[in-house]
């Protein structure tokens, strides 16, 4: 990916998520209430203790970011970045509301280097590191940011198979909008890191070492399809970036189009969406 490429794709991205920032923060309660096992079993893979200092990356409106601060305590700091101003500002006022004096949040492009070395003891990234133009960028400016032994984990969707809800998403989508279908691989997509092995060899090039890659099925349960499809329309910014290209009329017609495929996962008392997700961790 050339320079110009990767600017392009990452104001793009930022802009997506500008305009979704309000309906993830609102959020917030479905997202910790769908993530809270795996993402205890993120910090475990990265080695999160009591008095260390975290970078969290991608962090968006920071649920995660309690949690991370949760487990270093008072003794401990959170260094949480995301490349949308609106989500950083969320961020800091969830994390002053909880009264959690140990967070730090700024707004900064994962992709680039800190200007922190050798500075943390560890580092997270939830459900992000997928969403970038270029991983590999992200995961050396990681790698430079640690301390020696300290480890980075990430959580990544693992293969479309293993994620329905979000290739029924993004292929009607895409048919809706009168575009081919998308290598489900290719880089900044929401299954791009899901292929075996792939997160493993972009780890160990940055120069991680211990790596290792773990599966968690994380269905995201609701009591219907309708609160998986308000979810969708005011967060999901990958879905809603895709049809903002059509007419209003059009783009219900797709949204409705999802809503009958995705109803396929609903039970008499409730709607199970399947997902698997992928934990790779390493360390420096």
């Amino acid at each position: 990916m050339t320079y110009q490429t990767n600017i392009l794709a990452r104001e793009a991205s930022r802009q997506q998520w500008e305009a979704a920032a309000g309906g993830w923060d609102a959020h917030s309660p479905m997202l910790r209430a769908w993530l809270t096992g795996p993402t205890r079993t993120l910090f475990d893979a990265a080695g999160v203790a009591e008095g260390q200092s975290v970078l969290d990356l991608a962090a968006g409106a920071g649920d995660q970011t309690l949690m991370l601060a949760e487990r270093v305590g008072t003794k401990g700091h959170i260094l949480a970045t995301d490349l949308s101003p609106s989500l950083i500002e969320s961020l800091k006022r969830n994390a002053q509301d909880a009264g959690l004096a140990t967070v730090e949040a700024k707004v900064a492009d994962a992709q680039d280097s800190l200007n922190e070395v050798d500075a943390f003891d560890a580092a997270v990234c939830r459900l992000g590191l997928m969403l970038m133009p270029e991983p590999s960028r992200c995961l050396s400016s990681v790698h430079a940011t640690l301390k020696p032994g300290g480890r980075f984990a990430a959580l990544v969707f693992a293969e479309p198979d293993a994620n329905p809800c979000i290739r029924i998403l993004m292929s009607t989508a895409l048919r809706h909008v009168g575009l081919p279908p998308r290598d489900p691989f290719a880089p900044g997509g929401l299954l791009s890191l899901g292929r075996p092995g792939h997160l493993d060899r972009l780890f160990e090039e940055a120069g991680f070492r211990e790596v290792s890659t773990f599966r968690i099925d994380a269905p995201f349960r609701l009591p219907s399809v309708d609160d998986y499809m308000r979810f969708l329309r005011s967060a999901a910014a990958p879905v809603i970036a895709v049809l903002s290209k059509l007419e209003p009329k059009a783009q219900q017609a797709a949204w409705r189009d999802m809503r009958e495929q995705l109803s396929e996962f609903a039970r008499p008392e409730d709607w199970i969406g399947p997902n698997t997700l992928l934990v790779t961790a390493g360390r420096k």
